[in-house]
């Protein structure tokens, strides 16, 4: 399993947010790049960047902060926020994004999605917020009727690299990630899905990777965490070696 831990834009700093509240933001840092440059040095492969004013304008708007990052390391990154259009997804990927996550398109393009993935095959991931089962999208302010299930199973055979499955109502809050409502979620459908939300301890870690290697090790492709690695509670070296089977 891949540890991702994550960065979150909100003006060119690093933050986490409580639920999804611009207006409950806590700031970690005003440089992303050597941010990333700390999880890169720390054994980090992988990054998870979400532009959060992206997420609610609708196009990217941390783009310096997110160019910044993409000069500073080798790792490769996923970015997720204000992603709408397949011009956006060409130009990150032309500037080095590993990855696109699409989430509120997922929700009302899908056919963007099913296209995304033909032109960029293995390049595109879905963003799944979910809010008491519903998926959240315009950056988790607006909740539809449509069940994170129901979305997940529209891209069974789309191609998509995997699956981003956020609690909602856990993110932020250092209680604990939903593992229930993950492996659930993976277990009904074939495309890879990554926790996220509420991952708040090497205790969550540890119960994901439980599940996992239950279930075969195939259903989970790993964990984001932010906030805990921030605030000391998950060491991202620790943290990759264990999800990697080393430690």
């Amino acid at each position: 399993m891949i540890f991702f831990p994550a960065i979150d834009l909100k003006d060119g700093e690093c933050v986490r947010l409580l639920r999804g509240d611009m207006d409950k933001a806590t700031v970690f840092g005003d440089d992303p790049a050597a941010q990333a440059l700390l999880f890169q040095d720390a054994g980090c492969k992988w990054l998870h960047v979400v532009d959060l004013n992206g997420a609610f304008e609708g196009e990217p708007v941390n783009g310096n902060s997110v160019d910044g990052i993409l000069e500073a390391t080798t790792m490769k990154v996923e970015l997720g926020g204000g992603i709408r259009d397949l011009a956006t997804i060409e130009m990150w990927l032309e500037k080095g994004i590993t990855r696109v996550i699409l989430g509120t398109a997922a929700l009302k393009d899908p056919d963007l999605v099913m296209e995304a993935c033909k032109k960029f095959p293995v390049q595109i991931v879905v963003g799944i917020d979910a809010k008491g089962g519903f998926v959240a999208v315009e950056g988790w302010a607006e909740v539809s009727e449509i069940t994170a299930l129901d979305l997940a199973k529209k891209f069974e055979d789309a191609g998509v690299a995997a699956i981003i499955y956020t609690d909602i109502d856990r993110d932020g809050l250092m209680e604990g990630a939903n593992v229930d409502a993950t492996i659930a979620l993976a277990k009904a459908i074939s495309i890879p899905v990554i926790a996220s939300g509420g991952v708040s301890s090497m205790v969550d870690l540890l119960a994901l990777k439980n599940a996992n290697d239950e279930l075969g090790g195939k259903l989970l492709e790993g964990v984001i965490s932010g906030r805990a690695v921030y605030d000391g509670a998950i060491d991202p070296a620790a943290a990759v070696a264990f999800l990697q089977g080393t430690a």
